[in-house]
């Protein structure tokens, strides 16, 4: 059959399928492959997971025991890199349009048997693959063909940091604007560990949130998220792949386990958002006023800090914050340096170097080795931070030092500088950026005095420091640049 990718001579195209192939191994062997592990548990786990998967790039991969065994202890040695491969990728083994037309004929009439989508197939195409192969494809869709599902009961993480569920909220509209919520939740204890509003549902977004919540929160073990755009693209998947965490996205029509996350933003329309009004409200109505999504985020944290984290929950019958902390008693969050989790988040592209020995990204000139002139060169760099180093490498992957700024138009990544235009410093620092002891001493006084509490009243004046402030106005100047 035809393949659907032919392979490239370019270098940089290679390398590129290379790390997409290193993805899906990854993704493979990650149960399996966890230190908790122990020999006895992961010999039954690698002999499941043996035969035929979806690969890389659509296919239909198979994978035997040895390999999986091999590569868990690539991944041991070497990390995310060991698993790249040395040499050309296998091509596809099944075209995926082929494939594609054995599941239309199968949901167009669920009646039809693997056997009987086969016979059309051949009268249609000449060939077909084989009955089993179709029925792996369509069990992997969760298309039924006979078998009774599992049977799924009630799961919660053993500790913090087991799990994280991810998902995004619409909200209302601000300034004009239609908002949304990025929103991750610490399965053991219910803690929101990430929570940003933005005017977009994008992966910049979406890395904006997580970022902030690795650096202070710790790294989870898993991170749980659904099949949406932002939490199916490439660059989360890399992520997950540098920081060691596993990323489990729900089987689409089956959001087992999602139940927490889904419980939370309905809790988030009936308490918080019930209670604010915007410009777009039309009349007037009763709660807090918000005019940009600023003030959206800085009350918001607020809520969720003094309010959410802070009341009973009716399953485990403790506020979030104390069976977060009461979970650490005999553990610690498994960290990582900065450097390494900004690393995870970078991008890169591929720049043809000058005469001069320049390469031009995004407006700016950088100078680079001048023996790489005339030759193609990848650039890993920080999205929101265009003047922090970039990484260079030659086109056949090797180190090539660092790129040097010599002319600068652009701070900020002209995405992600609508990214940070969205952010405040009580979302951004979500952690440490509020003083609760005066959200509880304003609130306080308030009852005191018979007044109603509002959510801008509680959100009272934290204890701004000079350097956040100065940290606001670089922001400003970089959203403006």
């Amino acid at each position: 059959m035809s393949t659907p990718m032919s392979s490239s001579r370019d270098p940089l195209s290679r390398k590129s399928r290379a790390e997409k192939v290193a993805l899906f191994r990854y993704q493979l062997i990650r149960d399996a492959a966890d230190a908790e592990v122990t020999s006895r548990q992961r010999g039954p786990m690698v002999r499941a997971l043996a035969g035929e998967h979806h690969g890389p790039f659509g296919e239909v991969v198979h994978v035997s025991k040895d390999t999986i065994d091999r590569w868990i202890r690539l991944w041991r040695r070497g990390g995310f890199d060991a698993l790249k491969p040395q040499g050309r990728t296998q091509g596809p083994v099944t075209d995926p349009g082929v494939l594609g037309l054995a599941e239309t004929l199968k949901r167009e009439n669920p009646a039809r048997t693997a056997a009987q989508v086969r016979r059309i197939m051949i009268s249609t195409l000449g060939d077909a693959p084989s009955e089993s192969t179709l029925l792996r494809h369509f069990r992997t869709l969760d298309i039924p063909t006979g078998k009774p599902g599992p049977v799924t009961g009630r799961f919660e993480a053993a500790h913090p940091n087991e799990i994280w569920v991810g998902d995004g909220l619409h909200g209302p509209r601000v300034g004009g604007r239609k908002t949304y919520l990025f929103a991750f939740l610490d399965d053991h204890s219910r803690m929101v560990v990430a929570a940003r509003w933005a005017y977009a549902e994008d992966t910049v977004r979406l890395a904006a949130a997580l970022r902030p919540a690795l650096e202070s929160r710790g790294i989870p073990e898993a991170v749980y998220v659904d099949n949406g755009s932002a939490f199916s693209d490439a660059s989360l998947i890399r992520i997950c792949a540098r920081l060691g965490i596993r990323l489990i996205h729900s089987r689409p029509y089956r959001p087992q386990g999602r139940g927490k996350i889904e419980r939370f933003f309905q809790t988030v329309t009936s308490q918080f958002l019930t209670e604010i009004t915007t410009d777009d409200a039309g009349t007037a109505a009763a709660g807090s006023a918000v005019a940009s999504i600023q003030e959206l985020n800085a009350l918001f944290t607020s809520w969720v800090e003094v309010v959410y984290h802070r009341a009973v929950h009716t399953t485990t019958s403790q506020t979030p914050l104390e069976r977060w902390q009461a979970g650490w008693d005999s553990r610690s969050p498994r960290r990582r340096d900065p450097e390494q989790i900004a690393e995870a988040f970078r991008w890169s592209a591929h720049r043809q170097v000058t005469r001069a020995g320049t390469v031009s990204l995004h407006a700016n000139t950088y100078q680079v080795d001048p023996l790489l002139t005339g030759t193609r060169v990848e650039l890993v760099y920080d999205p929101f931070d265009l003047t922090a180093p970039i990484t260079v490498t030659t086109a056949t992957g090797l180190p090539a030092g660092q790129a040097t700024l010599l002319e600068i138009s652009r701070h900020v990544h002209p995405k992600a500088v609508r990214a940070a235009a969205d952010a405040d410093t009580g979302a951004t620092h979500a952690s440490s950026g509020i003083d609760y002891l005066r959200l509880i001493e304003t609130a306080h006084k308030e009852a005191m005095a018979a007044q109603p509490i509002t959510f801008t009243a509680i959100t009272g004046q934290p204890a701004d420091t000079e350097a956040d402030a100065d940290a606001g106005r670089v922001d400003e100047e970089e959203a403006a640049s």
